[in-house]
Formats: C-alpha cells, structure tokens, sequence
C-alpha cells in the first residue's frame, strides 16, 4: 500500500475520531445547539424548498435550455454594454422577491450560459437584498431614513461590487470575452415572445406563491395577498398552454393533469402545498417522458437541484448549530452575546454586525423583525444598517453553493467586498444620523 496516496483518507479519519472523542455532548448548550440546527433545517425545508426553490430549480433550468447562449452573452456576457447590463442586474430584486438561497439557482444558470463575472455578481446580490416589499416593510417598521438608506446601499452595492469583480478578474474576463466572440450568433429554437412568455409564467408562480402575509387586515395589499393561490393557479393554467403551445407537449396529458390538480385545489381548499406538490410531481413526469427540449429541461432542473441542495442542507444546519433557529434558540453562540457586541456606533460593532449578517441565514422578510428585536436591545443605526445590506444577501449556505459555481477564491473576494462595504456604509450612515 502506497500511504502516501492515502494520507488525506488518514487525517480525516484521525481528525473525525478525536473530533468525536471530545464532543461535549454533556453541556446542555451543545446539545440545544444541535437541536437548533435540526429545527432550522425543519423550518427551512417547510418555509422554502417547496414554494422557493422547486420553482427556482425550474427556472434556471429553463434558462439553460430554452434561452440561448448568444441572448445571455448579448446582455449579461463580459463584452456586452456594461450600463445596459449592471441596469438589468441591479434592479432585479425588485422583482425578485427571494432570499440569498433562492437566488442560486438563477445566478447559476446566467452565469453558466455566458454572462460576464461582474453582472452575474451585481444580479446574485440584487436578487434578495434590493426586494421592495422587505424595503417598504424596513421603512414602516424601522424608520424612514433606514428604509431610504437600504435602497441606496443595496443598489449601489450590486453594481460596485459588481464592477470591482470585474476588474479584480479583469484578465480573465478578457479571456472569456474573446472566447465569446467565437460562439455562433444563433438565436433558439423558440421566438423571443415564446421564451419570455414560458419563462415569464414560472417566475410569476415564484414570486405570488412566495407574497408574505401584510402586517394590516385592511387595504389593496391584503386583498391581494388572500388571492394569492387564485392567482397562483391563473398563471399555472398560463404555465400549462405554454407546455402544449410552446413545448408541443401532448394537450391530453397536460389537461389531464391540470384538471388533477384543480380537483384536489378544490376539494383540499384549506392546504394549497398538496396540490402545489402534485403539480411538482405531475409536471416533472410530464417533463421526464416526453423526448428533445422537455426532458432536456427536465434533466437541467435535476442537476441544479442535485448540486445545490446538499450544500444547502450543510450550510443550514452549521448556520443552525451556531447561530440559532428562527423560533428563538440561540445556537452555539448566545444572542445576548451578538446584542452587546453590536451598541453604539464603533468600525467593530459595525464589522461585527456585517460579519454575522453575512454567515446568519435570513428568510425574505425575516430580517426585519429580528433587527427590531435587536434594535431594541441596543443596537446602534449604524450596524442596523450593515447587518441589512449584508444579512440578505449572503449566508452560510449560500456562501457554499457560490465556492462551488465560482471558485473558492472569487467566492472569498465576494464576501470580503460585501463585508467591508457593509462596514463603511453602517459607519458613516452612524455618524450622519
């Protein structure tokens, strides 16, 4: 036996044995801890795989079959005009109402398909951090002025950020640029009108499936949001003529599974995830049987869900483990801990709070609340708003899903760009205010 092929095997046995010898399974605050993560991993799976990152899955999936190389490099691609692209990135979370892990699956799918570093950076960190509802919900709840400074910082974030990556990896965005000039200018099988029209339907479905009940009873909002399934299920019929008319699959399986679905939306009106899930599960048999572009999207759906999920899964329950679950535990490191460290106004209570924004996971609309408790407990203006601008958009799931689409390095770099902005932007909104 060679050992010196087997070292790595040798240390991670030896490492997870005296890992496992001193475990304090003893101290009650470990054991809460773990307890903690399994709770987060629970609500995360109830509150956002489902409704969020199916249809994500979905989406990106259809981004790499249905939307062409040549349309992706014309807008997003590294020679592609630069204020046309970063406009296009920057402002997507006002239509994306989605959380850091949601945004993965669609960041995956541009970037593979051509687009440049810099605005698949400034598009993954628009995505959650600029959504107008979690803004408007942070002006009424926390004060105008924080609300107000949100939108300036996180939109001028993702184009910075954005534009710094391109230049820190300027060379080898140059390469990809010339490589680019030699793919074809072809455009896809479908028209453009057809393209959108499809991947239009399912976006719709992401984003009203996903609206958060409003605060009031009263007003055009809530009314709205009662509707939600009514029309969630008007644009899964849009969804479905798009499958028979633009996919050319079979109108007597789709109808018939349509009609399926409508039928168990109707008789099991109080629990719209059922029927939610048999249309998942019918329209990926629907998919996985039919031959050319349904399968192909079909098997693109399954990649993505195969890459992202496992380290999704990881990083919840070490976010869980060390930061606590969403009902309240403290995790591994005590709240009261993270509310001391973060009073008054100094660069390390605002580095702290970017620092925990960007490893703690924050569902759309969550971090609200939790820097209102926060707040309340002596938070400073200044890391309030560090930990907004950081805290969406990143987390420790997140983090490792991006290590895996764009390296380990440039991951690094991203973090570190978002952490320190975050930093100087609490610091000087503190000192301003």
């Amino acid at each position: 036996m060679n050992w010196r092929n087997e070292r790595n095997t040798l240390f991670w046995i030896i490492t997870l044995f005296i890992v496992a010898w001193f475990l304090p399974v003893e101290k009650e605050q470990f054991t809460r801890a773990i307890n903690d993560s399994l709770v987060l991993l629970k609500w995360y799976a109830r509150e956002h795989v489902l409704l969020c990152l199916v249809p994500a899955f979905f989406i990106a999936g259809a981004i790499s079959v249905f939307v062409s190389q040549a349309a992706v490099i014309t807008y997003f691609g590294a020679k592609a005009k630069k204020w046309l692209a970063y406009l296009m990135a920057s402002v997507s979370g006002t239509i994306l109402a989605v959380c850091s892990c949601t945004i993965l699956p669609l960041f995956t799918g541009i970037y593979r398909r051509g687009a440049g570093l810099g605005p698949a950076i400034a598009f993954l960190y628009s995505g959650p951090a600029i959504n107008i509802l979690a803004i408007i919900l942070t002006a009424r709840i926390l004060g105008f002025e924080l609300g107000i400074a949100r939108v300036v910082g996180a939109v001028s974030f993702s184009v910075v950020i954005g534009l710094l990556m391109h230049l820190i990896y300027r060379k080898e965005e140059a390469s990809k640029a010339e490589a680019q000039l030699a793919i074809p200018n072809t455009g896809g099988k479908h028209s453009i009108w057809q393209t959108v029209f499809h991947v239009f339907t399912l976006v719709a479905i992401l984003i009203v499936a996903n609206w958060s009940k409003p605060g009031s009873q009263e007003g055009l909002w809530y009314h709205i949001w009662a509707s939600k399934w009514w029309i969630t299920g008007f644009f899964g019929i849009l969804f479905a003529i798009s499958l028979i008319y633009i996919l050319k699959l079979g109108w007597q399986k789709v109808l018939i599974a349509s009609l399926l679905v409508g039928v168990v939306a109707l008789f099991v009106p109080g629990q719209p995830l059922i029927s939610f899930s048999l249309a998942v599960i019918l329209t990926s048999i629907l998919l996985s049987r039919s031959d050319g572009e349904p399968s192909a999207w079909m098997n693109e759906t399954w990649n993505f869900a195969k890459q992202i999920l496992p380290l999704l899964a990881a990083g919840v329950l070490i976010a869980g483990f060390l930061l606590g679950s969403p009902d309240g535990g403290s995790g591994l490191i005590p709240g009261k801990w993270i509310a001391s460290l973060v009073g008054g106004n100094s660069l390390a209570s605002n580095f702290f709070a970017s620092i925990v924004g960007a490893f703690m996971y924050f569902a759309t609309l969550t971090e609200v609340p939790i820097l209102q408790g926060l707040i309340a407990n002596g938070m400073g203006k200044g890391p309030a708003l560090a930990l907004l601008l950081a805290g969406p958009a990143l987390s420790l799931p997140n983090m490792l899903v991006i290590r895996s689409v764009i390296g380990t390095q440039k991951t690094i770099v991203y973090v570190t760009l978002v952490v320190i902005m975050a930093t100087v932007s609490g610091l000087i909104y503190g000192i301003l205010l």
